[in-house]
């Protein structure tokens, strides 16, 4: 079944402030980068009980979220601001109708919490604790997890994958060997997603492009074998097959000819020579 999706640029960038709704439903979310937290002042829906993830996407490990509940998003984030340094945007989550209430949000938090850090694909480093479910009534909990789902749709909506499964149990999977690494992983047509136990190279020859990166994958998400070699703890998800080979190799690499499968067929000959 289509949906239609109601988008609103603020400023007419389309990576600027922006929010989007979805028709019939009452879950709206604003994107607003870390720039302009003005616009905060101006929307009067910013200052009632909110849901709201923290994005900071730049290209180090893995990207980091804060997941969080306020009962005034535009008040909150002024800690935010002056404590937490990774992020470069907020997606805050309210209705359009009546307003949540406190123990809403706090559900919400709650399954966003608990979803994010079972699918992995982004930190929750700053998420120190993590939340008990609150006491909701049957009635509002199923409104809430409807509220939930309409959440996922809309992050997945701008490309932020937080929620989505990689379905790698479903996927071919593809094979990287090369300067003592072995590694696994799945191409999804969104990205490439190497599997955790991969076997990384030991070093990166000096014009890897992308050092400090794979230094703080191998810091953060592996524990290294007994020939010296890191072995990721975690599936890591890269935007293309050559960013998740070069990592893996330590050196520059084509991604699409360097992943073969058990069969000896390059990614390229898999998904683009067919």
């Amino acid at each position: 079944m289509g949906k239609t999706v109601t988008t609103y640029l603020v400023d007419g960038d389309p990576k600027g402030t922006r929010y989007a709704f979805i028709s019939n439903k009452i879950c709206q979310m604003f994107v607003v980068p870390r720039s302009n937290l003005d616009y905060l002042d101006k929307q009067k829906k910013l200052h009632k009980p909110a849901f709201y993830i923290l994005i900071g996407e730049d290209e180090m490990a893995k990207p980091q979220a804060y997941i969080g509940e306020t009962e005034n998003f535009r008040e909150r984030v002024k800690d935010h601001d002056q404590k937490k340094t990774f992020w470069q945007k907020a997606l805050i989550f309210v209705s359009k109708d009546a307003d949540m209430t406190k123990t809403d949000v706090q559900y919400l938090e709650f399954l966003a919490v608990q979803q994010a850090k079972h699918i992995n694909r982004y930190g929750l480093q700053e998420n120190k604790q993590t939340p008990k479910e609150p006491n909701l009534p049957e009635y509002q909990k199923d409104a809430m997890d409807e509220f939930f789902e309409d959440i996922k749709f809309l992050t997945s909506f701008i490309g932020i994958s937080i929620f989505e499964t990689a379905p790698v149990n479903q996927l071919p999977v593809f094979h990287f060997k090369r300067r003592g690494a072995n590694a696994r992983g799945v191409y999804d047509g969104n990205g490439f997603t190497v599997l955790r136990e991969s076997v990384l190279s030991k070093d990166a020859v000096n014009s890897c492009h992308a050092i400090a990166r794979r230094e703080m994958i191998i810091k953060d998400y592996s524990q290294i074998n007994d020939n010296g070699n890191p072995v990721l703890t975690s599936d890591i998800s890269f935007s293309s097959p050559s960013t998740a080979a070069g990592i893996c190799g330590g050196c520059s690499s084509n991604g699409w000819v360097e992943w073969k499968n058990d069969k000896g067929q390059t990614l390229d000959e898999v998904y683009r020579n067919k």
